[in-house]
């Protein structure tokens, strides 16, 4: 059996190919794709050849937001049947090194992640029609439940995680900084866990619209308004906890500003050196912390979007089918217009 795929090269050059597909071993299943979410990470394989040190080094399948139906059970699979819906978790961990056994599986040594060109060879992703995963990765959702919206699960699992290094929100006044997908999915997740106000800041307004849609009680251009920001620095800050999502210096510079005294920023967005007000920092006795990916979230966040607890529906402002993957990741890196991509096959 063969299947198509999109496949990087190096940057921008983004290829629709045909690759052989092996048939599912012991433990294994067979999954039809059905969506698939572009993420930051695919923007920056397809524009920059990668991000960082991590760099695209041979060719690689990317995608790592994706959902799609069983079509075939490999040997000794139980609990799924041919048919069945899945949100498909990229993350394995080898279960094994230190901090496997430490129970803090999202910072494995060997990891391995899909669509990921970390390591040699390179983990290849979820941006194809047919793909074999082991069943171990398979997060059952109901038939009712679209596969564009069980291909949020991802992001969504990066913010749980996220929330759960901010603490108890309930109740509490919650600045997100940063309306993209994950800023969006931050605000839905802090309204979900009971924050009595969910203030979300970005310089354009198409995700600030998207944030109010999944539970902004307040959004702030702060291009346009950031003089209504300021306001909530008054008396050394007001929010309780911060999500800066950005990885925007002036982000984080005015999260700092605003958040109160032993109030707590939680570092979503990720960049290179980034400059940091320390004396705030530590005058206030601010916690910065930060969170990186998730592990039992993503099963929390596949049930979650199931049971419909939170809409993922209104971040997902594109949908364009395989065929058409170099608008998509056109789109994608348009702020203006979009805010998650998604790819169908």
């Amino acid at each position: 059996m063969e299947t198509r795929v999109c496949r990087l090269h190096s940057e921008h050059d983004l290829r629709l190919e045909t690759l052989p597909l092996a048939e599912p071993e012991r433990g294994e299943v067979r999954v039809r794709m059905g969506a698939g979410g572009i993420c930051g990470s695919d923007l920056h394989y397809f524009h920059d050849g990668g991000f960082g040190p991590i760099r695209v080094k041979e060719p690689i399948i990317l995608g790592h937001e994706v959902a799609g139906t069983v079509e075939v059970l490999g040997e000794g699979v139980t609990g799924l049947a041919i048919g069945d819906k899945v949100a498909l978790n990229p993350s394995r961990p080898c279960g094994e090194c230190r901090y496997c056994a430490e129970g803090h599986f999202n910072h494995c040594l060997n990891m391995r992640f899909l669509g990921s060109a970390m390591r040699l060879p390179h983990e290849q992703g979820g941006f194809r029609e047919h793909m074999v995963v082991s069943a171990s990765q398979c997060e059952l959702l109901s038939q009712e439940t679209s596969l564009t919206r069980g291909a949020c699960a991802e992001p969504l699992a990066v913010c749980l995680h996220a929330a759960n290094r901010a603490g108890d929100l309930s109740g509490r006044r919650v600045l997100v900084t940063g309306a993209g997908p994950i800023g969006a999915l931050c605000a839905a997740v802090a309204r979900h866990r009971g924050a009595a106000e969910v203030v979300v800041t970005d310089l354009h307004d198409t995700p600030l619209s998207v944030a109010r849609a999944m539970g902004a009680s307040q959004t702030i251009n702060t291009a346009e308004q950031s003089d209504v920001l300021d306001a909530y620095g008054k008396d050394k800050g007001t929010f309780d906890v911060a999500f800066e999502c950005s990885a925007a210096a002036p982000a984080l510079a005015s999260a700092i500003a605003t958040v109160r005294p032993l109030g707590r920023i939680v570092q979503v967005g990720v960049t290179g050196d980034m400059s940091v007000p320390i004396n705030a920092v530590v005058g206030k006795e601010i916690d910065l912390v930060g969170t990186h990916r998730f592990h039992a979230e993503f099963a929390d966040a596949a049930k979650l979007i199931d049971t419909q607890a939170i809409d993922v529906a209104p971040m997902i402002t594109h949908q364009l089918p395989l065929d058409s993957f170099s608008e998509a990741f056109q789109l994608a890196g348009d702020r203006t217009q979009a805010v998650k991509a998604q790819l169908l096959f």
